[in-house]
């Protein structure tokens, strides 16, 4: 075995096999896979290995024809059989909503130059005769998905790697990371040592395990995920794969026979308190009780499936996220990546996948946007296990489920709480949820001054109300108070700090103390990696306002980038400061009260903060100093609660009078009818 290695795949399956053979066709040729079993012992063994290619956005979707592309060509190119076979597919439609769903199917899947068509129920049975078109509008066709060998599928990948010079230890546990100085160093193996900057755990269901090996948190769940295969029965070997989302099921061809699965409600997650040592190859007990409601539903659809002859009933385990997401790309520890999480599709994935992350090692960036599955989108709060837990199920048992837009998750609220949060729901705040804060999207009680007409038609009115349009007109015609505790707060300090922050962005933010600069952080390609304000709070001392959700991925791009002389730190505030936002044409006319200092625009211009002092009993019970911004808002020095589901996040709580009584009789003196207004008015 290899004492060092330019980079070190760890796990055997289809997506480390995947990254392995991309690395090589991109020029590495110094590469290793460990592998603690045998290739495919994990997970891949057991995919149903369906491959659907259009997916909710645009970078999963070329993901999944990249994977397509790939399967054509791979079996002449190693000299292998990958088992790809491109029957197409069928997505049937059982109800109008599901008839809308596939509509704008056909209308996306146009804009990747995919042949979706949208056929009868006579035509879908046509292609697939031992459905029934019972209950059956319509269905979609797609004639370049289909199925693969998983196992065959993996062994090329393999196969491929070792001609590119890549080297495959088979029977290696990986028993420790070396990590120095925040990068990755070395892996430790029961075979020994391997020197390495690049590190990828690929590691399926096994991934949560070698990441805490280099203090990575890798949020992913194993859940027991069932299918049948029944006995060659004569029929058509071409038939598609066919999935009905009404009844959750899905079908394909196998030999002659059939394959049917689907995803229950009261789905079983497995070995939540660690997967045992000698799992490899294996499978688990057959459940009959879970799976009879999937099978019934399936008869609905074949009714002839009642009297084929079952071969096996497959339970095996997969590696879910709580979003349903990919976790691809680099860590907080340098050097140590993520390709893992794959949610049941990763044969359709795979190869693109490899492609992608392979690219990414080598060039710094990826050829995609990979935001929705980069690694760096879970924040700390995903380090309770009973919160990825409780949203990873939910993800399971509504996979089939139509998504409206706007649609909000429930499970594990509330976590993230700001301090204004009991006045909001006093208030009738409708909530919604965004990386685990609670936040307002509207106010019911605004709907009476709305116009109901406006509802937008199909699907975006679905959830919508007309408070949102009389939230948009009190906020252009007098002022609205918006809650923002829940936006990223990023401090930069030290010596080094306008330096660097004037070699990381692109605009000048060093400007004079009290400056509010907007500005982007650029990869190496030009492409936008963050997006915020920067506020010079003194010589040495800048704060960061980003995005809820971008707080984790800017931070880590920020920490990246820090300089090894300790000049400058950066540190994650969000959770000690409340923020508001006041804005409106007579947003200074209701803070002047409240206030000694002179709020005019001569005083208090556009793109400018102050730490003002409040008035003596203006606001009773509130902090004696705010910092205001001339947008207007204020960031008040409150703390953030969490919910018992959550970890606590280096916050304690404090008396939330001072939020409540912003909100409440002096700002109605000033100026009567003052709204509270929700998120839907912002895109972050």
């Amino acid at each position: 075995m290899k004492g060092s290695a330019r980079a070190v795949v760890i796990g055997g399956g289809v997506g480390g096999a995947s990254i392995l053979y991309w690395l090589t066709r991109l020029g590495w040729e110094d590469v290793v896979l460990c592998e603690r079993a045998d290739l495919t012992s994990g997970s891949t063994f057991h995919s149903a290995g369906l491959v659907g290619q259009l997916r909710g956005s645009l970078s999963l979707t070329k993901m999944m024809m990249n994977s397509v592309d790939l399967y054509r060509r791979l079996e002449q190119e190693v000299g292998l059989e990958t088992g790809w076979h491109e029957v197409g597919s069928l997505r049937l439609a059982s109800s109008e909503e599901r008839m809308q769903e596939l509509r704008r199917q056909a209308g996306w899947a146009k804009t990747f130059g995919l042949p979706l068509e949208l056929i009868s129920a006579a035509e879908a049975q046509e292609l697939f005769p031992p459905m029934s078109t019972d209950g059956v509008l319509g269905a979609a066709h797609l004639p370049t998905d289909g199925y693969i060998d998983p196992s065959q599928l993996t062994f090329a990948l393999a196969e491929g790697a070792r001609r590119g010079g890549a080297e495959i230890y088979t029977k290696t546990r990986v028993t420790g990371m070396e990590v120095a100085r925040g990068r990755v160093a070395g892996v430790e193996t029961d075979r020994g040592r391997i020197e390495t900057e690049v590190v990828v755990n690929a590691g399926g269901m096994f991934a949560g395990e070698i990441g805490r090996l280099a203090g990575v948190n890798v949020p992913v769940v194993p859940m027991a995920h069932e299918y049948l295969v029944t006995r060659p029965s004569g029929l058509p070997l071409d038939l598609p794969t066919m999935r009905d989302p009404s009844l959750l099921v899905y079908l394909r061809g196998e030999s002659g026979g059939l394959v049917m699965g689907g995803y229950e409600r009261n789905p079983a997650p497995w070995a939540l308190d660690g997967i045992p040592e000698d799992f490899n190859g294996k499978l688990l007990p057959e459940d009959w009780e879970r799976f009879d409601e999937l099978l019934q539903n399936a008869i609905v659809r074949v009714p002839d499936l009642e009297n084929l002859e079952v071969v096996r009933l497959i339970n095996g385990p997969e590696a879910f996220t709580p979003d349903g997401e990919f976790i691809l790309g680099e860590s907080d520890v340098r050097g140590f990546w993520v390709a893992a999480g794959f949610c049941a599709h990763g044969l359709a994935g795979a190869g693109g996948m490899g492609q992608l992350v392979a690219e990414w090692i080598i060039e710094g960036v990826p050829s995609l946007d990979a935001w929705e599955m980069d690694s760096r989108r879970f924040g700390r709060h995903y380090a309770s296990r009973e919160y990825t837990l409780a949203r990873t199920i939910e993800i399971y048992s509504t996979y089939y489920d139509i998504k409206y837009p706007g649609q909000e998750r429930q499970a594990g609220r509330p976590l993230r709480l700001a301090p204004t949060y009991a006045r909001l729901e006093e208030l009738g705040a409708s909530f919604g949820e965004k990386s685990g804060w609670e936040r307002a999207n509207w106010f019911e009680p605004n709907a009476s001054a709305g116009d109901e007409s406006l509802r937008p038609r199909g699907w975006a009115g679905q959830i919508w109300s007309p408070a949102i349009g009389a939230e948009h007109h009190a906020c252009r015609e007098t002022a609205a108070l918006f809650d923002e505790t829940s936006f990223a707060k990023i401090e930069i300090l030290g010596p080094g700090a306008a330096n660097y922050l004037e070699h990381l962005c692109d605009n000048r933010v060093a400007r004079d103390v009290g400056a509010i600069t907007y500005t982007q952080m650029l990869n190496a390609r030009g492409g936008i990696e963050c997006d915020f304000t920067v506020t010079r709070l003194a010589e040495d001392r800048f704060r960061i306002v980003t995005g809820t959700a971008f707080g984790q991925h800017d931070l880590a791009w920020i920490r990246r980038h820090l300089p090894n002389d300790g000049s400058v730190y950066a540190e994650d505030v969000t959770s000690r400061l409340a923020c508001l936002g006041l804005w409106g044409p007579a947003a200074r006319e209701m803070l002047q009260p409240l206030t000694d200092a002179d709020l005019s625009n001569d005083a208090f211009p556009y793109m400018r903060a102050q730490e003002n002092r409040r008035r003596p009993g203006a606001v009773p019970g509130a902090p004696r100093h705010v910092r205001g911004r001339a947008r207007l808002g204020a960031l008040l020095p409150d703390g953030v609660r969490t919910s018992p589901l959550g970890h606590d996040l280096g916050s304690r709580p404090r008396p939330r009078a001072a939020c409540r009584r912003l909100q409440g009789d002096r700002f109605a003196q000033a100026r009567e009818g003052l709204p509270g207004v929700g998120r839907r008015h912002h895109s972050r």
